[in-house]
């Protein structure tokens, strides 16, 4: 394409600038469109968009999800000790806590428990990051057990860590050689149908979004905006609808608690601890439990519950109440309801005194009459 002829420049700056811009133009993409220039130059924009949002996803993968899922990688589950037993009589028997929704590590909780040493050696069951399967926690339990030459194992979880507790008594009771004397229960849901709505709902939608978005397992950046959003009555009204200052204390404790801490349950875990519930087979192992096996006897259930039960905004222990007389109440049962006053949901951390005082005086003498009556079972042959 030939230059424009100047025959009469102002100057030469004017000229070589009128030149530069004729040069451009002619270099320019679709300078020679004719036809449809307008929807072309539309179209080759909107083609850009997957080209960005492709680019913005590779680096979402690179520098979110993939060294999270390396880090995740490396966890395991772990039974950590706690404290020795407080009996001499209870020195066969080791208590194992397990705790609930969305946290990795008992070992807060069992230290908060300490009439738990009225029954046997503590420990705290600690998650592997990646999810939970019950049968290498088992497993675990029997090799600790075996190396402290301790036979006899009684199981605490505290809400969902309940069914993962009654999970873990099912394999040891009917696949090996260690004996659960008792499982304690605290505000448990056994169903789906035990959990309220509000939260139902709640473990439903991070259901949705792990199984529909990639990398939502493991990603960090989903997790600070689910975590700041659950936090948004905290910083919402004001004068414009919105606390500037609230929202910053939000974020940072996000940052702090849950994104920045390794010790923090991740994305996996949480939604396999939900899925645990949602699967609905504590009913099955219940019914496991409660038939004696190879000679062990029943293990005792014991479940702790509000006396109120709507001081438990996320739990509806009457119903779970219900399910547990159904299985393993009654007459023959091997079941305990113990309620707290002033205690909500699973919280012995926030209510110790409580706690420690039902176990010390209603759940270790049960443990221990439901084995001194399999023993004079097992003598007497009835």
């Amino acid at each position: 394409m030939a230059l424009p002829d100047f025959p009469n420049p102002s100057g030469i700056a004017d000229y070589d600038d009128r030149r530069r811009v004729a040069l451009l133009r002619a270099g320019r993409l679709g300078h020679d469109w004719v036809r449809w220039r307008s929807a072309r130059f539309i179209l080759l924009r909107l083609s850009m968009i997957p080209v960005v949002v492709l680019t913005l996803f590779a680096q979402y993968l690179a520098l979110d999800v993939m060294p999270e899922r390396a880090r995740l990688a490396q966890t395991q589950p772990a039974v950590l000790p706690i404290a020795g037993p407080s009996d001499p009589l209870a020195s066969d028997t080791a208590v194992f806590d397990l705790v609930g929704l969305g946290v990795l590590d008992a070992s807060e909780t069992a230290r908060a428990l300490p009439s738990l040493t009225k029954l046997g050696s503590v420990w705290a069951v600690r998650y592997d990051n990646t999810g939970i399967d019950t049968k290498v926690i088992a497993d675990l339990i029997v090799k600790v057990t075996k190396a402290a030459k301790v036979k006899k194992v009684v199981l605490a979880g505290h809400s969902m860590g309940g069914v993962i507790a009654l999970e873990i008594a099912d394999h040891l009771h009917t696949g090996s050689d260690r004996k659960v004397l008792a499982v304690i229960l605290d505000c448990t849901p056994l169903d789906l149908y035990a959990v309220r709505p509000q939260a139902r709902d709640q473990g439903e939608e991070l259901l949705r979004w792990v199984g529909w978005f990639p990398g939502a397992r493991e990603s960090r950046l989903l997790r600070m905006a689910a975590e700041v959003y659950a936090r948004h009555q905290s910083f919402s009204g004001g004068r414009y609808g919105f606390r500037p200052g609230k929202f910053r204390d939000a974020v940072l404790d996000v940052l702090h608690e849950k994104i920045l801490n390794t010790d923090a349950a991740s994305n996996g875990l949480i939604e396999d601890q939900f899925k645990a519930i949602v699967a609905g087979g504590a009913v099955e192992d219940l019914r496991a439990l409660a038939k004696p096996v190879d000679g062990k006897p029943r293990p005792a259930i014991v479940f702790i519950r509000p006396h109120d039960p709507y001081r438990d905004p996320i739990v509806d222990v009457e119903y779970s109440h219900r399910v547990l007389i159904e299985q393993v109440g009654g007459v023959d049962g091997t079941l305990l309801v113990a309620f707290t006053r002033h205690a909500g949901h699973a919280n012995p951390i926030q209510h110790p005194e409580e706690y420690n005082e039902l176990i010390a005086q209603q759940v270790v003498p049960f443990i221990r009459e439901v084995q001194s009556d399999a023993a004079l079972s097992a003598i007497t042959g009835r």
